[in-house]
């Protein structure tokens, strides 16, 4: 029995509707409770609101991800009983979320998501010029949509020899070698119960922490966040930096109130 505190699943689409009642099938079969399930998605008539009953301790909030965020993650105690389901389509929202948080903290700094410029040689790469963000696949396959990355692949039918955490943790050592480089802060979504995966939220705080260590320390600095599982992953890279030092290519700034956790 995996007993949580508080569910949060992005999006009341197709995933998250999926979501939902997978884990409502769950809490049934006594492999999971919690104290409470939120469904996030920005239009109150979502296919979660059409098609599905939000049973006792479900709730579907009408808001922005990123203006939800901002006001969940610092309400309350957040521990690691506390949850987030990504959908495999969201952005990379707990970047964002940093970038906002750091914004705040360094408001005579700048400070904003450069781009994740150098190659991490996954099979499948692709870096956004929009946010600058660097999306990281260990397949160069279709995978199967609900995958819950086990032990055998079940696309190759063979042990599954990788494992992005340290793909990027061997990436965020190369890029500590060009300039000061904390993390990485990973975000890491595992398959729980009856195919849903999730991760606790608050490596977060952790990773605001590092970062003002590092700022402290050398007086700028950059972060590596990643959103990652098994598999696949995205890489966003937060700097800190005095005004004029780098321009930022990607990304910008965004105010947000301050709390480390």
């Amino acid at each position: 029995m995996h007993r949580l505190g508080e569910i949060v699943i992005i999006g009341g689409g197709c995933y998250g509707s999926f979501y939902l009642e997978q884990l409502i099938k769950a809490r049934e079969a006594g492999a999971v409770e919690w104290r409470r399930l939120l469904v996030i998605d920005r239009d109150p008539a979502c296919q979660v609101a059409r098609e599905s009953s939000l049973r006792q301790g479900c709730e579907l909030v009408a808001s922005e991800w990123g203006e939800f965020l901002d006001d969940w993650l610092v309400a309350g105690d957040r521990g690691d009983a506390d949850r987030l389901v990504p959908s495999p389509l969201m952005p990379h929202l707990m970047a964002e979320w940093l970038l906002r948080r750091a914004s705040e903290a360094w408001p005579d700094r700048h400070v904003a998501l450069v781009p994740a410029d150098r190659p991490a040689g996954t099979p499948f790469e692709f870096l956004n010029d929009r946010d600058g963000v660097r999306y990281l696949s260990h397949a160069d396959w279709t995978c199967p949509v609900h995958c819950i990355e086990p032990a055998t692949c079940p696309v190759i039918k063979a042990p599954r020899k990788w494992e992005m955490g340290d793909t990027v943790t061997r990436w965020t050592v190369e890029q500590a070698r060009r300039q000061p480089t904390a993390g990485p802060v990973l975000f890491t979504c595992r398959h729980l119960t009856h195919g849903v995966g999730m991760y606790p939220v608050t490596q977060g705080f952790a990773a605001l922490r590092e970062l003002a260590r590092l700022v402290d320390r050398h007086g700028r600095g950059d972060l590596v966040v990643g959103s990652i599982s098994a598999c696949h992953g995205a890489v966003a890279l937060l700097s800190v930096e005095s005004e004029g030092t780098r321009v930022p290519a990607a990304g910008g700034t965004l105010g947000g109130s301050l709390t480390f956790g």
